[in-house]
């Protein structure tokens, strides 16, 4: 079936605040080191002060997705809420200008748009506190029907299930895709936001998704297991698509016609900071399916995503990841 967009994704939208700290940094905040806290405005300001010089680059887990998938060269579209500011500026623009059509109205009140803290130790791992914002409001009434049904696959962030008014947005435009014969996938984001909401997760994916995208820890957290080969074999059917990241050791990947399979991953020219890495998979595995590609390509392709967005500072690409796709023969 033809298609206008090869993505459509519902998540939050949200403008990365990027700092590089040290260990003591985190200890000295109560921030939980590779995890993601959400904290209110004023403990975001606080923390914010603190930070030292910062790189303001809009990011949202599923907003950087669209923007991977955009730069190999597909079509998306993003469906989220910012607030009447200049962060909500800079994030609308950012997406307009990699390419993906932005589609929500900004709040009606004052309500700001939401960002990220992102604190990156030495060794690269991010360590986020986030103020929602604007965001949290993303609704029902934001969800496009016509933007859905002409998407190939239509994406959830899971960190949408901690907000009940966007949970229903996620359902709403389920139902959409469903009914319009196209693919959902679903991102699990964080393994405390699994943890706390296992069962809305399970039913959700059980109901409504296609294709499910997973690190090993969130993995582990949905599965209810302490091993990632427990993890799959436990997860074997919860999806017709299952793809579980590893980092250096590349990702898992099943599909309904294909069993589990390691592919490895593509090694980046330096590791600077792993936000938006599984972001990164996800676009580019989804551009791979889009497109019929074997499962081990797309995996390859969400790896090259992943492994440029890790080779510097923010979490979207700095090079045209079309043209990396091409040197490395996948595209």
């Amino acid at each position: 079936m033809a298609h206008t967009y090869d993505l459509a994704a519902v998540g939050n939208a949200i403008v990365d605040v990027l700092a590089h700290c040290d260990d003591e940094f985190l200890v000295t905040h109560d921030i939980t080191k590779g995890g993601m806290i959400l904290i209110g405005a004023e403990h975001a300001l606080t923390v914010y002060k603190e930070m030292g010089e910062t790189q303001e680059i809009a990011g949202g887990s599923a907003a950087n997705s669209t923007a991977c998938l955009a730069s190999l060269g597909g079509t998306a579209a993003f469906i989220g809420k910012v607030g009447r500011d200049r962060l909500g500026d800079v994030f609308k623009a950012s997406m307009e200008d990699v390419g993906v059509k932005f589609v929500a109205a900004p709040m009606a009140d004052e309500t700001p748009t939401g960002r990220c803290l992102i604190n990156v130790t030495p060794d690269a791992e991010r360590s986020m506190l986030t103020f929602i914002g604007a965001a949290e409001h993303v609704s029902e009434a934001d969800v496009d029907e016509e933007v859905i049904s002409a998407a190939a696959v239509t994406y959830f962030e899971g960190y949408l299930f901690e907000q009940p008014v966007a949970r229903k947005a996620m359902e709403k435009a389920a139902k959409i895709a469903r009914a319009a014969g196209r693919k959902t996938a679903i991102t699990l984001s964080d393994k405390g936001c699994v943890e706390r909401q296992h069962g809305n997760f399970v039913q959700f994916i059980r109901d409504h998704v296609d294709i499910v995208f997973a690190n090993e820890e969130e993995a582990k957290a949905l599965a209810e297991t302490n091993t990632v080969e427990k993890a799959v074999e436990k997860l074997n059917g919860i999806s017709p698509y299952l793809a579980i990241t590893r980092s250096e050791k590349g990702s898992i990947v099943m599909g309904p016609d294909s069993p589990a399979e390691t592919v490895d991953a593509v090694a980046p020219e330096q590791l600077v900071d792993t936000t938006g890495a599984g972001d990164g998979y996800a676009g580019g595995f989804i551009y791979g399916l889009t497109r019929g590609m074997p499962l081990a390509t797309c995996a390859k392709l969400g790896s090259l995503a992943a492994s440029e967005v890790i080779s510097h500072m923010g979490p979207r690409p700095q090079k045209s990841l079309e043209h990396m796709a091409k040197d490395h023969g996948l595209i």
